[in-house]
């Protein structure tokens, strides 16, 4: 049995080597994966005396050859084939192990097209390739995880055709996430990112117990290994609709940097927010905003989940807390809460992805943007329109409220005061309704709407939501503008002595 190595990726592939020379395989072998082998003391064939022919080209020829594709793709089965391969003196390749170029670490770190264009592997996809379609003959070998139970297999003689299935899936996993890292760092560089062609390309992170409902299936899938490396179950199993609330949720607590945000969220809508001076008093200033709403919601922490907030958590039902850390007291406190589930991040403060990109599924396809995000000085550098200036625990809750309303879908108004939202209307048909809905709900929480800012994440086009505003005593608004009637608008805040902002940036949400 003969085995074909040639690795970028050398980790364990010594160990690996020596595992199937243990078990009677030789090893065929290409540039620094042989050099490699062989200064380990692996007995190994180099390439060049399999394919009668030197590598050439700086190395961009070397395994394309009928020897090396011949010896992987005939059929054992086939009695041609197998007489074929005799008369040209065309050996078996029973095993392949091959990882590509590092394409997506050269691109990391150099700007130079010359060296990017180097590190894009031909002979390696095609080895791949042909490996994964004769997989019933060939084992094809393409993650490092994978070394020890192959090794296994072979010893076990437990290498059935549903494990070499296995491995073949993952193979043409392995080639067709390369391409597609490939085509969209072309179409990025070359056609501002939007090509004829757009590959969205995830890593299965785990499977959810079922999607939206219980006769969907569903899973995560994740960029990057972003929730393998920041998202750990401490408490019970994530759903799809655990997920995308999560999702919404920490979106919006950690908008605020370092500081002590706490953001509660129902169906991927927030109906809680606020900063204090600790995170304690942050969800409970939070909650007061629409208590009945947060039973079962998703509760965000953009800092430590210790043991006195996870008792005044524990005071209603939340279904799961997100929390940038958690300590051991504090989930002992819900030891005996079955339903409850607890996730973290393991870091100081909550972390996002910012993803360069974003999109959506409709029905035949899917739409594809850059993503959206409220710049950093964004409300800081906000144009005073009005004559009256926000106080600075107004602006304060100005920014506060324009970031909610931005991560929230629209039409979206928000109400915030001394950094607690008191209202909030999303998703509505008409902004004057948001608005109104924000009002209602926060008059049935008995909360004082009156001193408070308020933010919409679009322009407003008549000036009857700020005047609806006045009336019930908002003090500060921001928004985008934008409308052909921002001077009523304008008009409008100074006859009511409110200050108003415009940020000039939109940010819908649909």
């Amino acid at each position: 049995m003969r085995a074909l190595i040639s690795v970028s990726d050398k980790t364990g592939i010594v160990e690996f080597a020596q595992g199937l020379v243990a078990l009677g395989w030789e090893i065929v072998s290409t540039g620094g994966t042989f050099k490699q082998l062989q200064e380990a003391g692996v007995s190994a064939v180099e390439i060049s005396e399999v394919t009668k022919f030197p590598e050439m080209f700086d190395g961009r020829v070397k395994t394309l050859n009928p020897y090396i594709h011949g010896g992987i793709l005939h059929r054992r089965d086939e009695p041609l084939h197998v007489k074929t391969a005799h008369e040209h003196g065309i050996r078996g390749i029973d095993l392949v192990c091959v990882n590509l170029y590092p394409f997506k670490e050269t691109i990391a770190k150099t700007d130079d097209f010359d060296t990017i264009i180097e590190n894009i592997d031909i002979g390696g996809p095609a080895m791949v390739r042909s490996a994964a379609k004769n997989f019933q003959d060939v084992l094809i070998v393409t993650d490092v995880l994978d070394y020890d139970a192959v090794l296994e297999a072979l010893k076990e003689g437990a290498d059935s055709l549903a494990f070499r299935r296995g491995l073949m899936i993952k193979a043409f996993e392995h080639t067709g996430a390369y391409d597609a890292m490939i085509a969209n760092y072309m179409n990025e560089r070359f056609n501002g990112g939007f090509g004829a062609k757009q590959f969205i390309v995830g890593t299965k992170a785990f499977d959810t117990r079922y999607g939206e409902n219980p006769h969907q299936k569903g899973a995560l899938y994740e960029f990057d290994y972003f929730f393998s490396n920041n998202f750990k179950a401490l408490k019970g199993e994530a759903s799809f609709n655990n997920m995308t609330d999560i999702h919404g949720a920490v979106k919006i607590a950690a908008a605020f940097g370092e500081a002590p945000a706490v953001s509660i969220i129902k169906h991927a809508n927030p109906c809680g927010f606020a900063i204090k001076n600790t995170l304690l008093e942050s969800y409970t200033e939070a909650l007061k905003c629409d208590p009945v709403s947060a039973f079962g919601g998703v509760v965000a922490i953009n800092g430590k989940l210790d043991k006195a907030l996870a008792e005044k958590i524990n005071e209603i039902f939340i279904e799961v807390i997100i929390a940038a850390n958690v300590d051991e007291d504090a989930l002992a406190v819900f030891e005996s809460k079955k339903r409850i589930k607890i996730f973290t991040q393991e870091s100081p403060y909550l972390v996002l992805s910012n993803d360069a990109y974003d999109f959506k599924h409709i029905d035949g396809g899917f739409v594809y943007q850059e993503a959206d995000a409220v710049g950093e000085d964004e409300v800081t550098n906000a144009e005073q329109k009005s004559a009256r200036k926000a106080s600075v625990q107004e602006f304060a809750d100005l920014e506060i409220a324009y970031k909610v309303a931005s991560l929230t879908k629209s039409n979206c108004v928000v109400y915030v005061k001394d950094s607690m939202m008191v209202g909030i209307g999303m998703g509505m048909t008409s902004r004057v309704d948001a608005g109104k809905c924000a009002l209602l709900k926060a008059k049935e929480m008995g909360l004082e709407v009156a001193g408070c800012a308020m933010a919409s994440e679009a322009f407003f086009p008549f000036r009857d939501s700020v005047d609806a505003a006045a009336k019930a005593g908002v003090k500060a608004i921001i928004q985008p503008g934008g409308s052909i009637r921002d001077n009523e608008v304008i008009a409008a805040a100074d006859e009511h002595g409110m200050a108003l902002y415009f940020t000039g940036i939109r940010h819908f949400l649909h």
